[in-house]
This record gives structure tokens, C-alpha cells and sequence, in this order.
């Protein structure tokens, strides 16, 4: 195998940041590289389902509790297993990972740290977040965002150097040809029930949407603590028969082909998955213009872009895709074709390599600049003992 490597990583439940890695683990495995996983956890069911998945492809997962935000056992274990098993590199995702995995990489004298930014998160508003999350990510040799909004969004936040960043998009593997459009007036929303997720939005744009297109509806999937309020909501804009709430819906293939539009209306997206997803599943994306959505979604094209927000434009949005069939047909079309070319998990796969090989060059080199200073440094020393002893 290749040099080892450990990846750590904080899980609640299965989204973004865990498919991605659920895709690229196995296949960095595949390629022969020495793949293990420090998953820190607090009991939460989508923890241990995406263990499992990960020991049903071959990578060994290490559980690893953790009672508080900062808890000092989670990182003795982390510290422990970096100096047991001297990997090449220690790779971390998300905040609780960077904070307990990258010092002690760096405690164990692990060669090359790695840590990757995933997403857009309320508390890098806080200067003393931002200032300790600068202070630890410095202790990392290569940083990767997600998207190039993301950096653009944490050099805001946070004070960040965007340049800093390697950008490592998502991948998305083909799954079988979809169905095609059925040409009804039906969009789906997938996603957590929370307020980033712009559900708000979107329900005010269908409500103002329907007086052109009276048929319109919409299935969300996703649970969360706002599904009371989107339910009172719905019910206040006279709604109730026009939206459907399924619930958290794994996998979501199935709602993706029922719609004839995914609607993507967050406030925020580190990278924008579901929009990855529904363009794989041939189906034509209405998103705002954050994070990484202008990545994906080629405007015009492969769907459209309005301001995150600005329900009056989503809704004219809708309105002119959902009145338009040949035109959905021919973006979502687009959409699939844009998936698996520009988004190919080999290529998530082939640049995540490509870092790492890099990293351990560059880190051979600084051994090598130190072995060599530590003998010219021996030498001058041995050398000016001679001569002191000579001129005795």
C-alpha cells in the first residue's frame, strides 16, 4: 500500500461533507493508499450508519466520543494513534476534527496535516471563532475549501487568505438513466428543515408562483427543528394542499425524479450537493447565487440563479421553467451531461491524490534540508572543537 493516512472527522448525520467522504475513502483505498478513519461522534444513529458504510467498503473507523466541544479524551486518542501508527498524513473535516485532530498531528509529528473546509456555519461570525480557527488551521500544510465561494466566504468571516485554499469540488458517481421529465408542474426541495436552507423563501415564491400556474407543488424532504414553522407557514399561505412533507428521505433519487425542478433557495452553501445530485438525476436546478452554487449550476444552461432571498425572482424563476417543458428537458439534459463530466468522483479522487503526493515531496524535502543543516551544523561544531583543542 501507499503511505497511510487518517482521516478525522466529526459526525452527527449523513450529508454533504459524509457522502463526500463515503466516495472518496473507498476510493483512495482502491488506489492502494493505507485509508483509516478517526470518527468522533455523540451516539447520534447517522454516526454509526456512516461507519458502517465506510467497514462495508474496507475502511477500517475507529469511534471516538466525544462529551464536549473541546474534550480533552477525544484528543489523547487521536494523539495516541498518530504516534502509534506514524501515518504519512492526518487529514481532518470540519471544525471539531480541526480542532482536536491538527494539534495533535502535529504533537505526534505526523509529516504532512491536511485540513479540509466544508461549509458555511453561524458561528464563524464570531471573532474569537475566527481567531481560533485561524490559529489552528495554521497548523496545517495544505488547506482545501470546497468550493472557491466558500474560501471567498471565510476570507470574509474569518480573515482567511482565499489564495491559501486548494479548491477540491465534490464528486458524484452515474446512476442509472434517469426517467424523463414528466412535464408536470411539480418542484422538490431536499435538504435539513433549518433556516440556511431558505425553505422560508420558497414557500412565499410557490405561493406567488401558483397564481400563474395554479397546478404547482412541492415536495420537501429533509427533518429539522423548523418543521412546525414550514408546516404553520404553508398552512398560512393557503398551502396545505400543494406541499407535501416526507420527511428525511434516504436515498433521495426517488424525489429528484419526481419533480420536473429542484429548488436549491439556501443562504448558504459551502458546497450545494442536492443541486449535484438532482443535475445527475437529469433534472434542471433553481438556486441562489452562494458558495458554491455558481460552481455548479451553469446558469442559463443547467438551470437558473437568482438571489438568495429575493422570492420574487425564484418565483419568476419557476414560473418560466415549470411553463416551459422542452426547456427543463433540455437543462436537465445538460445538467447530467455537466455532472459526470466536471464533477466525475475520479476527479475529486485524482485531486485529492495529486495533494497528497505533493505534500509528502515537499515534506521529504524539508527532512532532507534538516538532516543536512543538523550534519553542517555537527560538522562546524566538530570542527571548531579541533581547532580549540589544537591551539591548546
Amino acid at each position: 500500500m501507499s503511505p497511510s493516512v487518517v482521516h478525522v472527522v466529526k459526525v452527527a448525520g449523513i450529508s454533504g461533507a459524509e457522502n463526500h467522504l463515503l466516495l472518496l475513502l473507498p476510493a483512495l483505498r482502491a488506489r492502494g493508499w493505507d485509508v483509516g478513519v478517526a470518527m468522533l461522534h455523540e451516539h447520534e444513529p447517522g454516526a454509526e450508519e456512516f461507519a458502517a458504510r465506510l467497514e462495508l467498503d474496507g475502511v477500517p473507523v475507529e469511534r471516538v466520543p466525544l462529551r464536549r466541544t473541546l474534550d480533552p479524551r477525544a484528543f489523547r486518542r487521536i494523539l495516541r494513534r498518530a504516534r502509534r501508527e506514524r501515518p504519512a498524513i492526518l487529514h481532518t473535516h470540519l471544525v471539531h476534527a480541526d480542532f482536536h485532530g491538527l494539534p495533535a498531528g502535529r504533537l505526534a509529528r505526523v509529516p504532512v496535516l491536511v485540513s479540509t473546509k466544508h461549509g458555511f456555519n453561524p458561528f464563524r461570525e464570531r471573532r474569537a471563532f475566527a481567531a481560533a480557527d485561524r490559529g489552528v488551521a495554521a497548523l496545517a500544510d495544505v488547506h482545501v475549501a470546497i468550493s472557491a465561494g466558500l474560501a471567498r466566504y471565510l476570507a470574509e468571516r474569518e480573515g482567511f487568505d482565499p489564495a491559501s485554499f486548494e479548491v477540491v469540488h465534490y464528486g458524484i458517481e452515474a446512476g442509472p438513466e434517469p426517467a424523463p421529465l414528466s412535464g408536470e408542474p411539480r418542484l422538490a426541495i431536499v435538504g435539513r428543515l433549518i433556516p440556511i436552507k431558505g425553505h422560508d423563501v420558497l414557500l412565499r415564491s410557490l405561493a406567488a408562483a401558483r397564481d400563474a400556474v395554479p397546478g404547482l407543488t412541492l415536495e420537501v424532504a429533509g427533518d429539522g427543528p423548523l418543521e412546525g414553522e414550514l408546516r404553520a407557514t404553508a398552512a398560512r399561505l393557503g398551502l396545505e394542499d400543494a406541499v407535501s412533507f416526507l420527511g428525511r428521505v434516504a436515498p433521495a433519487a426517488p424525489v429528484f425524479e419526481r419533480a420536473n425542478v429542484v429548488v436549491v433557495p439556501s443562504f448558504g452553501e459551502g458546497f450545494g450537493m442536492v443541486a449535484l445530485e438532482a443535475m445527475e438525476r437529469g433534472r434542471p436546478v433553481v438556486a441562489s447565487t452562494v458558495g458554491g452554487l455558481p460552481e455548479i449550476v451553469d446558469d442559463g444552461r443547467t438551470g437558473i440563479l437568482v438571489p438568495p432571498g429575493d422570492a420574487d425572482a425564484l418565483a419568476a424563476a419557476l414560473v418560466d421553467l415549470v411553463r416551459d417543458p422542452a426547456r427543463a428537458a433540455a437543462m436537465g439534459a445538460a445538467g447530467r451531461a455537466r455532472a459526470l463530466g466536471e464533477f466525475a468522483q475520479e476527479r475529486c479522487t485524482d485531486r485529492i491524490e495529486a495533494l497528497y503526493e505533493t505534500a509528502l515531496s515537499a515534506a521529504g524535502a524539508r527532512r532532507l534540508r534538516r538532516s543536512a543543516q543538523a550534519r553542517s551544523s555537527a560538522n562546524a561544531a566538530s570542527s571548531a572543537s579541533t581547532k580549540s583543542q589544537g591551539a591548546r
